[in-house]
């Protein structure tokens, strides 16, 4: 039986909820208990997450859990337009969703100390780098979604969402430092929306979006041309 637009809108709706929730919820945790995650365990929340969320979904919407990846499948012809703004309406209503179901678990001190885990620039980080760092490391991903989930000669069937969840396990061991290493404009936009945490938003959407293009146009353009 073929799957359905609505199918794939909750698919991505559920993925999304249970990144923000476990993601976002980690950073939470780690203020909340003095540090016992740490760096390390906040970027095996986020990769595991996706790693997990990725090949349960993978059937059913492709699993893409992030506005920047679907914008770069559709870059790639991959997706028709009516679809690719259903995933968008999805994965930002979860994002929203999993963002507010932290709201109870934690109390307002530790939420306005992590900013509800919003991911926001390092001290000292000019706009600038965290626009260049965010695109750099969502090129990453995008470029992994297609070279292990798109293409169908990639990994996917083997491996599922396994190296789609490092590449974000890797990028937030480097990059979580400087932007929080959203990759991820409904990353952003869940805790953003949920807690008002709203400086330099606008770097979650450029960066990411900026990869996601290139990696798209990139990977298909290159990879996939003959096919």
């Amino acid at each position: 039986m073929e799957t359905t637009t609505g199918q794939k809108a909750v698919a991505e709706f559920i993925g999304t909820l249970a990144l923000i929730f476990i993601g976002a919820g980690s950073i939470l945790a780690n203020q909340q208990s003095g540090g016992a995650a740490g760096l390390v365990g906040i970027a095996l929340a986020h990769g595991l997450t996706i790693a997990v969320m990725v090949t349960a979904i993978g059937h059913i919407s492709g699993g893409h859990i992030n506005p920047a990846v679907t914008f770069g499948v559709w870059v790639a012809g991959k997706i028709p337009t009516r679809e690719a703004i259903v995933y968008w309406l999805a994965q930002l209503a979860g994002g929203f969703a999993g963002a507010l179901l932290l709201i109870p678990l934690f109390n307002a001190e530790t939420r306005e100390a992590a900013k509800l885990g919003t991911p926001m620039l390092g001290g000292g980080v000019p706009v600038a780098d965290g626009v260049l760092a965010e695109l750099l490391m969502t090129f990453f991903l995008v470029f992994v979604v297609f070279a292990t989930a798109i293409d169908e000669r990639g990994a996917f069937k083997a491996v599922g969402g396994f190296a789609i969840g490092m590449v974000v396990t890797f990028d937030i061991l480097m990059g979580g430092p400087l932007t929080g290493a959203s990759m991820n404009p409904a990353r952003t936009f869940g805790p953003a929306l949920a807690g008002g945490y709203w400086a330099h938003h606008w770097v979650y959407w450029a960066g990411p979006l900026a990869g996601g293009l290139l990696a798209g146009a990139l990977y298909s353009s290159v990879f996939l041309r003959k096919r």
